[in-house]
């Protein structure tokens, strides 16, 4: 026996699927004023939407991230779907952290392993389809990363196109790990720190010291000791540019003539690696 559908039950459907009044309509009709079959019949309409829309192209998207001090556990996602406007909305920004959220306390291996994990009443597809049905653009899990055992900071720029996730060691942090890792969104360096340069890149870095001196006029007649001194404050300069700890905090405002592994340290950390993701980009 089908329940009558009133006003009431489709406002209710509708706040809870954020559905268009119409198809929030049409779905308990369908469902003979059945609630939880209705929104399964959103759910296989919102499916047949992402079909239809499949050759679109996803050049748009928003970084989302999650971090639990509590577990130790990280996660940055990257989202993607077709326009700008669409990438700044509540629906999409919630559905990015809410991913974020998932990766981290959930421990997915791939994006397709993802998509079929358990979520709410449905499944993770089931969460994406639900903007989708909301929106009518075409979406996509791009790519996450999930971290733990750390100290972590974030930052995800006001348009949500760049997002960094900062691994810590010590005991301290706060306030710093979090300016750090914007400072990374700003500056995209290579390397966390020298340890993670690779061998061959430093070798190459001497190199292009060591001839920089021997035609240098000023090197000429000094003794190896103060060469050598030389040499390393030239590395040093060097591998600034593409190393984070050696670079000079963005905001110099706030930490005057610092560099950001000193910042680090004057907090009782130190960096360990980051996760730097950009929408459209490879970090």
């Amino acid at each position: 026996m089908s329940n009558p559908v009133t006003p009431q039950m489709v406002k209710q459907l509708r706040d809870r699927t954020d559905q268009p009044m119409g198809l929030c309509q049409k779905a308990l009709v369908q469902a003979a004023g059945d609630m939880d079959k209705a929104i399964d019949w959103l759910r296989s309409q919102n499916k047949n939407m992402g079909a239809v829309r499949e050759g679109n192209e996803t050049a748009e998207g928003r970084i989302g991230v999650y971090l639990d001090p509590a577990t130790k556990t990280a996660a940055i996602v990257e989202m993607r779907c077709e326009s700008a406007p669409s990438a700044k909305s509540d629906q999409f920004i919630a559905l990015a952290n809410d991913l974020a959220k998932h990766v981290a306390e959930n421990k997915p291996t791939s994006v397709a392993e993802a998509l079929t994990q358990p979520f709410g009443k449905g499944t993770i597809a089931d969460r994406i389809n639900d903007v989708v049905g909301v929106i009518r653009e075409k979406m996509i899990l791009q790519r996450f990363q999930r971290l733990e055992g750390g100290l972590y900071g974030s930052y995800v720029h006001h348009d949500g196109t760049v997002g960094v996730i900062l691994e810590c060691s010590g005991t301290g942090g706060g306030e710093v790990i979090r300016d750090v890792a914007t400072h990374i969104a700003a500056l995209n360096p290579p390397y966390a720190n020298v340890a993670a340069v690779p061998a061959d890149v430093v070798a190459k870095e001497k190199d292009a010291v060591k001839a920089e001196m021997d035609v240098d006029p000023k090197s000429q007649g000094k003794p190896a000791n103060i060469l050598e001194k030389i040499a390393e404050g030239k590395l040093k300069t060097r591998l600034a540019e593409s190393v984070l700890t050696e670079q000079q905090m963005a905001n110099g405002e706030k930490y005057p003539k610092m560099t950001v592994g000193a910042a680090l340290q004057k907090a009782g950390v130190e960096a360990v690696k980051f996760v730097r993701f950009k929408v459209g980009g490879l970090s």
